[in-house]
């Protein structure tokens, strides 16, 4: 009998942890609904579940499981922790970073979302959120804002694999910033709201921004995070298959041959095939097609290289390359310092192998167009197709628009860079995207 009142008691016990709990997660979530209202259809997209003995809270990219022992625990020490937990969740589903994983080192990934998401809350000053370790992290955050340049997700990710961090800043930033563990943020395919859902609720709270004045002076990280997060990704892959051109191949268009003829005239006739298959296909293949390397002293050799070395191996694979090619590499900054032209693989090889990148100057972008032109004159290119022109954009650009298509590629988004010409592609790259994908880490 002791033993079944024993049993029950037990039993009493955690229904009433998990019922102040749950109240503890309501009252958080009605105070950022209060608080900050541009939030409230994030809110009620973003579901909290209790999931007892789990020892840690767990957030899926759609959901937050939160353990009502644990939760009370904190909750006692520190009364703004649920609504802080709550918010941090919720500013890592608006800002994608449960759908950013594929190319990512983990680790570091995590951290920057972490530390980026702890900074838009100091941001937003909000009484309900604060805990007594926000002095010593808004300290924390003001140096590593000068070392990233900025302080979303993306440039703490690209700062951390510039500038490892050592093992007891990793400790020190895990126990600042760290409140949900993202252990399921690989299986996007399960959950409840996909990346474009997300998406749509953003464009929503961005508009809303515009509309309640009061909130937005304490909302500019949400902006700044909002505004790198729905930055439009592209495939390189994809966008470089444009600047190809259609040339003639030898082979058999097995697209235009009619087999029933071609068999039936053998059949009918022994060896006289009624149909014989054409001998050339079109194909999309780069035939003549320039690159530009900006050298100036702002774009950094590594990153040239890897730029140069993605677009090569795109080019190379699918026999994308005719027979005989006419690339040129051409390296400029405010002048045209270098041209190499490439006829053939073995010359391509040799280039990324032992080619030099040397950084000079400033930027000017039409002696480049100007040294185009006169090789055109000369009957260099048979038929120019494309040219691509990579660069961090701080740089003249010409008035007159070329016959042939022009991109601008950039690793990163810059305002205060000159705009890119109407006539021209403008394209944004993320450095990942320029690296083979490299083993996830957990």
């Amino acid at each position: 009998m002791a033993l079944v009142m024993s049993q029950m008691s037990q039993t009493d016990r955690q229904l009433q942890i998990r019922k102040l709990a749950e109240e503890i997660m309501r009252l958080a979530h009605d105070g950022i609904l209060v608080n900050m209202r541009f939030l409230d259809v994030a809110l009620s997209k973003c579901k909290v579940e209790c999931r007892e003995q789990t020892g840690a809270h767990l957030f899926d990219g759609a959901k937050l499981y939160y353990d009502p022992v644990l939760l009370l625990g904190q909750y006692k020490t520190a009364q703004g922790y649920a609504a802080r937990l709550y918010l941090h969740t919720l500013l890592h589903c608006i800002f994608y970073h449960s759908f950013e994983t594929d190319k990512m080192n983990r680790q570091y990934w995590d951290m920057a979302t972490d530390i980026a998401v702890e900074h838009t809350i100091l941001d937003m000053n909000l009484h309900l959120t604060a805990l007594p370790s926000d002095d010593m992290l808004r300290s924390r955050l003001e140096i590593l804002e000068k070392q990233a340049c900025g302080l979303t997700a993306e440039k703490l990710y690209r700062h951390f694999r510039i500038e490892e961090p050592s093992e007891k800043a990793k400790r020190e930033w895990y126990k600042l910033c760290h409140y949900d563990e993202h252990i399921y943020w690989d299986r996007r395919e399960e959950l409840e709201l996909s990346q474009a859902e997300w998406r749509k609720v953003s464009e929503r709270i961005r508009a809303d921004l515009k509309s309640f004045s009061k909130d937005k002076n304490n909302a500019e990280s949400v902006e700044q995070n909002l505004k790198e997060a729905m930055r439009e990704r592209y495939d390189y892959t994809d966008f470089l298959k444009k600047f190809m051109v259609m040339g003639e191949s030898i082979r058999v268009n097995d697209d235009e041959f009619d087999y029933i003829y071609y068999t039936y005239g053998l059949h009918t006739y022994g060896n006289m095939p009624l149909v014989e298959p054409l001998e050339y296909k079109d194909s999309n293949k780069i035939k003549d097609f320039v690159i530009a390397l900006d050298i100036s002293a702002s774009c950094r050799g590594k990153v040239v290289q890897a730029f140069l070395q993605k677009t090569y191996n795109i080019m190379q694979e699918g026999e994308n390359f005719f027979h005989k090619i006419n690339v040129h590499i051409i390296q400029c900054d405010s002048e045209v310092r270098q041209d190499t032209k490439i006829t053939k693989r073995e010359q391509f090889d040799d280039f990324m192998e032992k080619g030099k990148l040397t950084g000079f100057g400033s930027t000017d972008f039409r002696p480049v167009f100007e040294y185009v032109e006169k090789l055109r004159e000369e009957q260099e290119f048979d038929n120019l197709k494309g040219l691509l022109y990579f660069t961090d954009g701080y740089g003249i650009y010409p008035e007159q628009m070329p016959d042939y298509d022009v991109a601008f590629v950039f690793l990163h988004e810059d305002d205060n860079a000159p705009k890119v010409p109407p006539w021209a592609i403008k394209l944004v790259l993320d450095e990942e995207e320029l690296e083979e994908p490299e083993e996830v880490v957990h």
